[in-house]
């Protein structure tokens, strides 16, 4: 099994989040539109997920610290395991120009609004299929904050297919340390449907094929 980075956290811990609010604005019809991955989700109101999530540049530092973290070459073959509007992708392709980027998304929306650089090099997929790939394809294969959004089984075949076209492999998933983190993650979560402590995702990991490393993000 790979080891527990800390990569994506600044990010995620640098937003501020009101727990109780959410959970008490009609949050199971909130739940529902934000499932559909649509318009809403990615650039609507923020109940139903980002809120507006534009191009800002905040991915390049995490692009920077996977390019050092695996000490990928300047051909490094990359994907990106629900890649949303291929935000990182972009900064992988700025920094390694020479890199073979691929990403795929269920979100029809997030493919046909992604950054311009890189819209060629994405699909529509969903991460609990076979991936189109062989053994070993990618130098690095990637999935962040997405895995969680799948039901076991669906979440199984995505930890074994990851595993399986990876030679170096990176994710990061929601979980939980305590009673107090498990609530919040309950009440903030639209999509979540893997809800599990850091010793059960690595249990599964170790069970279904997945060899690389992880970064659990919490909601304290």
């Amino acid at each position: 099994m790979g080891k527990e980075l800390s990569i994506v956290t600044p990010l995620h811990t640098r937003t501020s989040r009101d727990y109780a609010g959410r959970m008490m604005d009609e949050k199971v019809d909130c739940m529902k539109v934000a499932r559909r991955y649509g318009a809403d989700f990615w650039d609507g109101d923020r109940r139903y997920g980002y809120g507006g999530y534009k191009y800002d540049g905040r991915w390049s530092v995490v692009a920077e610290a996977l390019i050092k973290e695996y000490d990928l070459p300047q051909n490094a073959r990359i994907l990106d395991v629900g890649c949303g509007k291929g935000f990182l992708l972009h900064e992988f392709a700025k920094l390694l120009p020479e890199a073979t980027v691929a990403g795929f998304d269920i979100s029809e929306y997030a493919l046909t609004n992604a950054k311009g650089e890189v819209a060629d090099k994405l699909f529509i997929h969903s991460a609990d299929k076979p991936y189109p790939y062989a053994d070993n394809e990618f130098d690095l294969v990637i999935s962040l904050t997405t895995l969680h959004n799948l039901p076991l089984p669906g979440l199984t075949s995505a930890l074994g297919e990851m595993g399986r076209v990876a030679k170096n492999g990176y994710l990061v998933v929601e979980s939980y340390r305590n009673e107090s983190e498990l609530f919040n993650l309950q009440r903030w979560a639209l999509t979540c449907e893997s809800f599990y402590s850091p010793d059960e995702w690595r249990w599964l990991f170790d069970r279904f094929g997945y060899g690389g490393d992880y970064e659990f993000i919490f909601f304290e």
